[in-house]
């Protein structure tokens, strides 16, 4: 079983050994999640009606919000369940989806306005709109900011290719995390990936006190 809330949409699936999707459904990425994710959960299990043998989740970069709440119901799940867990990154998810691109594929996130994750060979960097960083060898890109990314590099006289993948396809990191568990490697931490820290702030006069 596979979850993912890294973008702007969640989605769970569960993809058999033979990599069928059995069961696959959406949901708005925010607000409710914490509502909605148990829901998708129980619907695809319904569905599938098999046996979960491991859970992978999407870990970032990505929402804030979406990452805590999908990690923390599939470590609940895998737990309760007695079953592994495989974090798998943004870079990897969509990476799935492209596996003869023959050419580098950079993950474009929408982070805030004005200011976009770029994922390029596996590292996240945050820039603004505006220092979207040029290249002139061939490049593709998918995420959620992709159309803005592609026009800046297009405009710099880039040689870029702007794939149809804006969100994450759950079934996409079930076969990212199968893919590392048949080459003997190790699990990635089910932890959040961040780029920035998060912008929650203690109160100025600091939390509470404990009840007594």
């Amino acid at each position: 079983m596979a979850l993912d809330g890294a973008l702007s949409r969640a989605g769970v699936a569960i993809v058999s050994t033979g990599g069928v999707v059995l069961a696959r459904q959406f949901a708005p990425g925010r607000p409710g999640l914490i509502e909605t994710l148990p829901e998708l959960v129980q619907s695809c299990l319904a569905k599938a009606g098999v046996p979960i043998g491991a859970v992978a989740v999407t870990i970032g970069p990505g929402s804030f919000t979406g990452l805590r709440t999908t990690i923390a119901i599939a470590q609940g799940y895998a737990a309760a369940a007695g079953v592994p867990i495989w974090g798998v990154t943004v870079a990897e998810a969509f990476g799935v989806a492209f596996p003869v691109l023959h050419r580098p594929l950079w993950v474009a996130i929408r982070a805030r306005r004005e200011k976009i994750f770029l994922i390029r060979n596996g590292v996240a960097e945050g820039f603004a709109d505006a220092d979207i960083p040029t290249v002139k060898t061939p490049v593709a890109v998918a995420g959620n900011a992709a159309n803005e990314v592609a026009a800046l590099l297009a405009a710099a006289d880039g040689n870029v290719i702007l794939t149809n993948a804006r969100e994450i396809d759950p079934a996409w990191v079930a076969t990212a995390a199968r893919a590392r568990h048949e080459a003997g490697l190790a699990p990635l931490p089910a932890q959040p990936v961040y780029v920035d820290p998060p912008e929650a702030k203690l109160p100025a006069g600091g939390l509470r006190p404990e009840p007594v």
